[in-house]
């Protein structure tokens, strides 16, 4: 078991999150141009993977993929 981990929008993501993750959460933050205040990440594993989730529902995985976005399929 992998313990996840929480960390504010903008700042350096700890040690913990994979360096695989750290150039996309860069880009999902950079996406948001200063409108990041007051957010945070959650780093979770599912199934050995890391999965980095923002308090809008933003998940970063292996891509990116916005919460807000109207072409998701479910």
């Amino acid at each position: 078991m992998r313990l996840g981990t929480r960390w504010a929008f903008g700042s350096e993501p700890p040690v913990s999150v994979p360096s695989e993750l750290r150039e996309r959460i860069a880009a999902a933050e950079t996406a948001f141009a200063g409108d990041g205040a007051n957010r945070h990440w959650t780093l979770t594993w599912l199934e050995g993977r890391p999965i980095a989730e923002l308090d809008d529902g933003t998940v970063v995985r292996d891509t990116i993929v916005d919460a807000h976005d109207a072409d998701e399929d479910w």
